[in-house]
């Protein structure tokens, strides 16, 4: 059952974001520009073609999957020490499906959580939160994606969702700093989840 440092955890985030700062600071802008951008096309769209509008909200939402998945092969290559470059962020859109169906059943799963009592919803969302981490690093399949998150997370739920805390925290306070200071929280806690996964993940035998 391996445990994992908060502290270590942030602490090794802070240290790579600061580093990559030059790197992260274009590469967010377009993460989270482009879909922006697209969104707000769409919306003024709407009134005169639903359908434009349609389509490109489409267009937003896959970019938007693919970019996460991109995030999460450049955070595990950083915690790797190895050089993340930009084309990483769209080098996963073959996961693209696996992902989204993955993503519907663990959404389905959480929410059933939810419904029966609160506590649950939030041990199952912890749990079986990494199953898009074993995706890209170990190529899983949708069912063992969450199979493998359920065994790597075991003993660790609630040392997991103070960590989460701590990231809302940090992100929430980087956008209290005049917005720009997201530009180092969210790498900061980007690579933090990484280092957690790879201490996690470290049991698994494939």
């Amino acid at each position: 059952m391996e445990k994992f440092s908060k502290k270590s955890a942030i602490k090794f985030g802070w240290e790579i974001a600061n580093r990559k700062i030059k790197f992260f600071i274009p590469l967010l802008i377009l993460v989270y520009g482009l879909p922006a951008l697209l969104n707000s096309f769409s919306d003024s769209l709407k009134k005169e073609s639903f359908l434009a509008s349609f389509i490109l909200n489409i267009i937003s939402s896959l970019i938007s999957i693919i970019f996460g998945l991109g995030l999460i092969k450049i955070s595990l290559k950083l915690c790797d020490g190895e050089e993340a470059k930009f084309s990483d962020l769209i080098s996963q859109y073959k996961l693209f499906f696996r992902y989204l169906f993955a993503s519907f059943l663990y959404g389905l799963i959480t929410f059933l959580g939810f419904i029966l009592l609160i506590v649950p919803g939030i041990i199952l969302s912890i749990r079986l939160g990494f199953f898009d981490y074993l995706i890209v690093d170990k190529n899983s399949r949708i069912i063992e994606s969450l199979k493998r998150s359920w065994e790597i997370t075991k003993g660790n739920a609630w040392n997991l969702f103070l960590l989460y805390l701590l990231f809302a925290i940090i992100n929430i306070s980087g956008a209290f700093a005049l917005i720009v200071g997201l530009f180092w929280s969210i790498p900061t806690t980007m690579l933090a989840e990484a280092f957690v996964y790879r201490k996690l993940s470290s049991q698994l035998k494939v």
